[in-house]
């Protein structure tokens, strides 16, 4: 054998040169690998949202527009300064939506208090106590004529789509409970879904950035109680989706749906 063979011998105490750097090379390429992955996965994870009520009592929230009450109720903001203007979806306290009342008011410029709760482009709005109409005199000396002519533009349709994700209920979803959606969250979902608060498919994929769509039925009405089922399960499902000012609807297909194992 020759003087300069790499051969190990562990009472030797001693690791041929060759073998030291493999070993160490292995060794760090590892855990860089190993870093890398871990960022990976921290990255990959959806943001669970802050589990809070934004900025507090202290920044109590007050919109003015108009209510659409399909397929939940849905406040489309007037005009802003810059000519925005916005759809928000309501939800009240605890685990009830505002559905009753708000039909009250359909077709009036009304003013809403309550609280924003927000993940990524899940945006919603938990009212404080109920919603109000606002006064003919106040309404003229706070609103501009373009805020006091608002008429809501049209849903936009953007055709029919195939998407994979999750059933969850919009508010337990937007951070208020941890976690927000998958099996360990189906009963608190099952019981906020059943007391009107406005459902939300969580999708997999994006349409125009946005990742949290809006349910309703073909019809454009509320999710029929059959959907609930499949509730905190992954599915595939078909359906047509339009805008709505800044959000999207999903009007869902049960005949398509498909439950993934």
């Amino acid at each position: 054998m020759a003087a300069d063979d790499d051969f190990f011998v562990g009472y030797l105490n001693a690791v041929p040169r060759r073998l030291t750097i493999f070993l160490v090379s292995t060794a760090v390429v590892s855990l860089v690998m190993a870093a890398a992955f871990s960022f990976a996965l921290g990255v990959g994870t959806a943001d669970p949202g802050d589990g809070r009520f934004v900025g507090g009592n202290a920044n109590l929230q007050k919109l003015t527009g108009y209510i659409d009450t399909q397929p939940y109720p849905i406040l489309r903001t007037v005009p802003s300064a810059n000519g925005e203007t916005r759809a928000i979806p309501l939800t009240g306290l605890a685990k009830f939506g505002v559905e009753g009342k708000a039909e009250e008011f359909e077709g009036q410029l009304v003013d809403v208090e309550g609280f924003f709760i927000r993940r990524g482009d899940l945006e919603m709005l938990n009212v404080r106590g109920w919603v109000n109409r606002i006064a003919v005199k106040a309404t003229e000396a706070d609103l501009n004529d373009e805020q006091l002519s608002f008429d809501p533009a049209a849903s936009e349709p953007m055709g029919r789509w195939r998407l994979v994700g999750e059933i969850c209920d919009g508010k337990c979803s937007g951070g208020v409970m941890r976690p927000g959606d998958g099996i360990a969250h189906l009963a608190c979902a099952d019981l906020c879904l059943l007391g009107g608060v406005p459902p939300v498919f969580v999708s997999t994929g994006e349409i125009e950035g946005n990742r949290f769509l809006w349910l309703a039925n073909e019809d454009g009405g509320p999710l029929p109680e059959e959907f609930y089922q499949y509730v905190a399960l992954r599915i595939g499902v078909e359906g047509e989706v339009e805008r709505r000012d800044d959000i999207l609807v999903f009007k869902i297909d049960l005949s398509t749906v498909e439950v993934f194992s």
